[in-house]
């Protein structure tokens, strides 16, 4: 559903956001978070981990290629 741009974006504004609550029961490092986005149809949805859990990131072209769409 988003390319790996997006998805690392993301990741970052949830990171923000949740560090900006002040909670004292969130960690002083990194924050671990899997956020699922539900897609318009069944077979599209997105999970968002935060960026320190993703090593290696799997490639999807098509979400590539419609990134790329987006950007133009």
């Amino acid at each position: 559903m988003f390319s790996i741009r997006q998805k690392r974006e993301i990741a970052d504004a949830v990171q923000r956001i949740l560090r900006g609550t002040n909670h004292p029961e969130l960690p002083s490092g990194e924050i671990n978070f899997l956020l699922r986005v539900e897609g318009a149809e069944d077979w599209s949805w997105a999970e968002i981990k935060n960026n320190g859990s993703v090593k290696d990131p799997t490639v999807n072209p098509w979400n590539e290629a419609n990134s790329r769409k987006e950007e133009a």
